[in-house]
């Protein structure tokens, strides 16, 4: 299907609503928690222009994304992706994915911009536009990104690790690194993506097993 992404403004603050509840029946279905933000939340950013949004052809809400920063401008997010059921796997969530990476670039130049994700198509668009895979000590400690992390259901399993890792997996586009290798990240990441999916595999397996046994460990003490 054919859509335009464009910059959200003024004149879209009507679909906050849509966009929220989609949000929260998209992490519903997939067994995951994501920041819940308010349509107030949402429009405020479209107000701000730090938001894009699609639409098909016919004027139909197609798919959203929105800028987040931290560390006072330092670190940027690019948050809340998301696509209409009736748009998902039709290349649009790249085009947003895209969309919002240039408008961060544009607007945070110097800005290290991150994300977390569980996603493995979405790690691939990130690894095309720059980004590579990091701990979670190079992301924002800005505690208020952190906080968004309680609506998931992983939360638990964040804390036990102290903040250093989690079934999600911490992206980064430094563009201060990126300018010594330019155009290698994407490409090396292409090449072992099979071998990435088993990792995530394999990393998921280890930190669920890990937090079973503290949970044995706490009933055996307590």
């Amino acid at each position: 299907m054919d859509c335009i992404v464009l910059v959200a403004n003024e004149t879209h603050t009507g679909f906050a609503q849509q966009i929220c509840d989609e949000m929260e029946a998209s992490a519903k279905a997939r067994g995951t928690g994501i920041a819940k933000r308010s349509p107030d939340y949402v429009a405020g950013k479209m107000l701000e222009g730090k938001a894009v949004i699609a639409f098909s052809a016919a004027g139909t809400w197609a798919g959203f994304c929105y800028i987040e920063t931290w560390g006072h401008g330092q670190y940027v997010a690019n948050s809340g992706l998301i696509v209409a059921p009736a748009f998902r796997k039709s290349g649009l969530a790249r085009s947003i994915k895209q969309q919002i990476f240039e408008l961060s670039r544009n607007k945070y130049p110097g800005a290290k911009i991150f994300g977390l994700t569980t996603g493995l198509a979405v790690m691939k668009i990130n690894s095309e536009l720059g980004y590579e895979p990091v701990t979670y000590s190079e992301l924002t400690n800005d505690d208020e990104f952190w906080k968004g992390c309680r609506s998931c259901v992983n939360f638990e399993i964040l804390v036990s690790k102290d903040r250093k890792n989690c079934l999600c997996t911490a992206m980064l586009y430094d563009p201060s690194a990126l300018a010594k290798k330019p155009g290698t990240a994407g490409d090396q990441f292409r090449k072992r993506s099979k071998l990435y999916e088993r990792w995530l595999r394999f990393k998921k397996h280890v930190l669920l097993r890990s937090i079973e046994k503290s949970k044995k460990v706490f009933i055996t003490l307590f």
